[in-house]
């Protein structure tokens, strides 16, 4: 069961990577003068990009989350490089320690490769003010043949990629936002077994966790029951959309658009009032806050946890099948709809679609050969390759419909082909996430997706903004967090919940939230335009 339990984490990896004022100064000049360096070569969208010969890129970016595959030399990489004609020397760097390894780099701002995969999503435009990145819009205009496609089909990408000047500097790498998100999981069997309904509502769940823990639902005997166990970064994700809130992500714009920050609301108290129920009657473990993925693996592979949160995919592709008799066309671990919590609301969070973003950093020789490479690298004809691998070898297309084939099933296999390959602007794809897990599990994606809502947007800060958010943030951040445990856990009563507000709104939380509706409000006029 341990060797299955590994193959099946990996494979988890692998299909959520299938499936995380500007100063424009000389660089304007720059990109004008490289739109027009090959005037006798029309790029379409599709490979090769140039009509260079010997056509070279340099490119730093992430390798493989699997430490023995290299993607630069990646069969599926190297097709995609060999159908836009050009010859990359790449720089990967383990994406464990990539922040840490290129944060230095760019601060010295020299030898920069002609495309950088930033560190982060740069919202305080820390690059982009600095110049290390040039301005794409000539560039997108000109040659945005597939870009301009998926801002068409996303104008929310296209919305929160936009600096408040109107210009845009970086090509996104995109996750699903609204299929396979984070779900309730609960043991179909135990619920069986005790003659129970899936539950509904947060009443029903709770007094679920109450059975599971006293009435054996294991029927081993022994009182080992876990009633709930999931990792504490999906605590705040599983229980926050209960009441309301969006914990997660700290803020969220209510519907008539006026934002808050979630744990600054009467609601999260109404959120602490419950959890800290939980943990005295038992149904929170006392190392909830402790709590690892290994060991949430661990106690479903016993069969003495009923109920946990975790990204849907592992109810199929992980958490079943780690029972020794499961069957890929019955569930035994089972995503849920939504609880309906005791103000009526009834959602998961989804995701924010960018999960990366690249730059064409001021030191290319030529941006408009970068750019062009990172437009074919978002084309379909390259998400195929990203998604679904290599054709008559890791799936077929009949009529259209394409399948996996034994080897697109293979693990090992697919990860050394380079799938989902994290050093390219890929974008995840539910339909080959569909073909790959049990059809049940594809149709009850289908049921979960109307109740995912959309996280707080991704939007640029301006300077004044900026310095607001990195002054008291991470004070916010720190004390919102200690006093999240302590109410909880009970150490401090939730009596000293309106001092914990007050000290709050002393640690300038207002102007932060008023900072947050200023670009929420930039966010929907942008995708007006």
């Amino acid at each position: 069961m341990k060797a299955k339990k590994v193959s099946k984490l990996v494979l988890v990896t692998m299909l959520a990577a299938s499936l995380a004022g500007c100063n424009s100064g000389s660089n304007g000049s720059q990109t004008s003068a490289a739109v027009e360096a090959e005037p006798n070569f029309t790029y379409t969208g599709k490979g090769p990009v140039t009509a260079i010969k010997d056509a070279e890129l340099s490119v730093l970016a992430t390798n493989a989350w699997t430490t023995n595959v290299d993607l630069a030399h990646a069969k599926i990489v190297q097709q995609i490089t060999d159908n836009a004609g050009i010859k990359v020397n790449w720089d990967l760097i383990p994406p464990q320690n990539y922040a840490d390894a290129v944060n230095p780099r760019l601060a010295a701002g020299v030898d920069l490769p002609d495309i950088i995969y930033m560190p982060d999503q740069d919202q305080l435009m820390k690059y982009i003010n600095s110049g290390i990145v040039i301005p794409i819009d000539e560039l997108y205009e000109k040659y945005g043949v597939n870009l301009k496609t998926i801002y068409k089909q996303s104008p929310d990408v296209k919305a929160s990629l936009t600096t408040p000047n109107g210009k845009m500097y970086y090509v996104p790498q995109q996750t699903l936002t609204k299929n396979y998100m984070p779900v309730f999981m609960v043991n179909e069997r135990w619920l069986k077994t005790l003659g129970l309904q899936e539950p509904t509502t947060l009443d029903e769940f709770t007094e679920m966790l109450r059975q599971f823990k006293t009435k054996d639902p294991n029927q081993n005997g022994k009182a080992d029951e876990i009633p709930m166990s999931m990792e504490p970064k999906f605590l705040e994700m599983a229980f926050g959309p209960v009441f309301g809130l969006d914990l997660s992500n700290q803020f969220y714009a209510d519907n008539q658009g006026k934002v808050h920050f979630s744990y600054n609301e009467p609601a999260y108290k109404q959120y602490l009032t419950y959890l800290n129920s939980l943990y005295k009657e038992g149904l929170l473990g006392v190392d909830y806050a402790s709590t690892t993925s290994d060991q949430v693996t661990s106690r479903i592979s016993q069969n003495v946890t009923g109920a946990t949160f975790n990204f849907s995919w592992y109810m199929s592709m992980v958490y079943s099948p780690l029972f020794k008799d499961y069957n890929p066309k019955e569930p035994i671990f089972k995503g849920i709809l939504p609880l309906k919590g005791p103000n009526g609301d009834q959602f998961y969070i989804g995701r924010t679609p960018v999960s990366g973003i690249f730059g064409i950093s001021r030191d290319s020789k030529n941006p408009a050969l970068a750019f062009k490479f990172l437009d074919y690298a978002v084309s379909e004809e390259a998400q195929t390759y990203y998604t679904w691998g290599i054709k008559d070898d890791t799936y077929t297309d009949k009529d259209g419909k394409k399948q996996f084939t034994a080897k697109g099933r293979d693990n090992d296999y697919i990860q050394k082909l380079g799938i989902g390959p994290v050093n390219l602007p890929n974008i995840q794809s539910a339909e080959s996430a569909d073909a790959l897990v049990p059809a049940w599990h594809s149709q009850l994606d289908k049921k979960l997706e109307p109740y995912i809502h959309a996280p707080f947007p991704f939007v640029y800060a301006l300077p004044e903004e900026a310095s607001t958010d990195s002054m008291a943030m991470p004070d916010i951040t720190t004390y919102v967090e200690e006093m999240n445990f302590k109410f909880v856990s009970g150490s401090l009563g939730l009596d000293q919940f309106d001092n914990y507000l007050s000290t709050l709104k002393s640690m300038n939380i207002d102007q932060v939230i008023a900072n947050k509706q200023a670009q929420y409000d930039r966010y929907l006029a942008a995708q007006k335009k």
